[in-house]
């Protein structure tokens, strides 16, 4: 049969329609030997379905001394030990997938067999374990027929060209249309996909090819890709076959699935020179990509950055207390014309504010939020005609200019609108909600009847406001939980510029 015939995306696996709806973190289980440098078997395993989205599990069928030397010796447990280390996983865990590697001989594949048979995993990809990258035999030569029949149990196979002869029962190829023509014969006597490696093979490339023979028709689809020169290859087939299981999970067409675990491989391979584990073959490095992308930054929750951010403004809160306006505010000490001049700038930047609301409004990801800047907008518009209202309107203050200060806050909250990210524009509008209800609250037990400020006290203090400012303090925090580092420090950024807006916005009345 000679591998003539191409497409783009390979068929479906044999048994795939067992395959479950996708899922968010699929289940899969790595039956193999064990690394204890972790380059390679189930320790390696289990870091590729990580890295690849999954959560690992693992059942040992032979612990192997060996490091990126080579292998010293090999113990083979009890097949007793395997099949109650099998069942105790699956009578407890739903699995969606299985990688099967190093199996060592009959009695081993002969107890992995019958437990894949009752428990027929949804996805089953084989990795024909025979000999390590050292050179070492991983399989007794005895075992390799009862290897071939349990291939017809997988749905791919990812031998290298070694691996492959010795299931095609032929010598090994050495070109690549021989590697294609063996993976074509392999796929139909098993009826099994056929990831064919052209790694052993030399050349600047190391071609790959899923090989579908299973039907009347061959499909093969290829994947070219740069010879990368390194010596980090221990474990590249365990880890290829594994991540490969993850990605199949939830009726992944082969084909792409493929594909992603060969960019995510070949991104590990050339990133495995930064671990500098061993003398011999090194390991690949499984999270280099991830790692590089995401950082090893924990994220913090909603309510640790509610802590941080609040305490990180105790400076600025601490001041505001001690400036004469607030304490003046809060004795009723403070003069009428400074609280009459200070409503007049409020009643200027309520107008700019209730803008900026407007614009978060209109920029908000949920409908939830969206509602709930546009009623603190409409409130702040209604809190400007109260002003004018109850205390400003004998017209004394009628065409008053902006001062500095309010003119400062203004073109802070206004250049986050034009910024148009809604993240650092909640950012800078909390503390107007969280600074004001605070002062209402820590000056609410001086008030009384005659309090000449009372009002202006009582509102502040009202549990209304706690509400919305409670639910203003939601939102942003959330929305810094979400983002990512750099992100969440442009939003605290804009947060305590704006804390320090309203320390100079009180300060400014008894400074004129």
């Amino acid at each position: 049969m000679s591998a003539e015939a191409t497409r783009d995306a390979a068929p479906t696996a044999p048994r795939a329609a067992t395959h479950a709806a996708p899922r968010a973190v699929p289940r899969v289980l790595s039956i193999a030997g064990t690394d204890p440098t972790g380059g390679a078997g189930i320790q390696a395993d289990l870091k590729s379905i990580a890295a690849n989205g999954g959560y690992g599990m693992a059942v040992v069928t032979a612990l192997v001394a060996q490091n990126t030397r080579g292998v010293r010796s090999v113990h083979v447990p009890p097949v007793a030990f395997l099949r109650e280390q099998l069942d105790a996983v699956s009578d407890d865990v739903e699995i969606d997938a299985v990688k099967i590697g190093m199996l060592a001989d009959v009695d081993v594949i002969g107890t992995v067999r019958e437990w894949l048979v009752r428990v027929a995993p949804p996805i089953v990809v084989l990795d024909p374990v025979m000999v390590a990258t050292s050179g070492d035999r991983l399989l007794r030569a005895d075992a390799e027929g009862a290897l071939r029949e349990l291939a017809r149990l997988a749905h791919v196979v990812t031998p290298n060209i070694p691996e492959l002869a010795i299931l095609a029962d032929e010598p090994p190829a050495t070109t690549w249309q021989q590697t294609l023509d063996q993976a074509a014969r392999v796929s139909a006597r098993f009826g099994v996909l056929v990831l064919a490696k052209g790694g052993h093979l030399d050349g600047d490339t190391a071609p790959d090819a899923l090989v579908d023979a299973t039907g009347p028709e061959l499909f093969v689809t290829m994947y070219d890709a740069s010879r990368i020169e390194t010596t980090n290859t221990h474990g590249t087939g365990c880890s290829l076959s594994s991540g490969l299981a993850t990605r199949l999970v939830g009726g992944v067409e082969p084909a792409r699935a493929v594909g992603e675990v060969k960019r995510w491989i070949s991104e590990s391979i050339r990133g495995g020179g930064e671990l500098a584990v061993g003398g011999g073959n090194g390991p690949i490095h499984h999270f280099a990509g991830m790692w590089q992308r995401a950082g090893l930054e924990t994220r913090p929750t909603a309510s640790e950055i509610r802590t941080e951010w609040w305490d990180g403004i105790r400076d600025v809160r601490e001041q505001i207390d001690a400036l004469p306006f607030v304490m003046g505010l809060g004795d009723g000490s403070l003069r009428d014309d400074a609280f009459r001049g200070y409503l007049a700038q409020d009643a200027l930047y309520l107008r700019d504010y209730a803008r900026a609301l407007a614009t978060a409004s209109a920029l908000a990801p949920t409908v939830a939020e969206q509602a709930f800047w546009a009623a603190a907008s409409e409130g702040s518009i209604t809190a400007e005609l109260e002003l004018h209202e109850s205390w400003l309107a004998d017209g004394a203050y009628d065409g008053t200019v902006a001062d500095e200060a309010t003119i400062g806050y203004l073109d802070h909250l206004l250049a986050r609108c034009a910024e148009s990210d809604y993240d650092t524009l909640i950012a800078a509008l909390l503390p107007c909600f969280w600074l004001y209800q605070d002062i209402g609250l820590r000056l609410l037990p001086r008030s009384h009847d005659a309090h000449p400020y009372r009002s202006w006290i009582e509102t502040y203090a009202d549990a209304g406001i706690a509400e919305v400012t409670e639910k203003a303090v939601e939102f942003v925090t959330q929305a810094a939980a979400r983002a990512d580092e750099r992100g969440r420090e442009a939003m605290r950024e804009a947060f305590v510029r704006s804390a320090e807006h309203e320390l100079a916005f009180f300060a400014a009345p008894l400074e004129s």
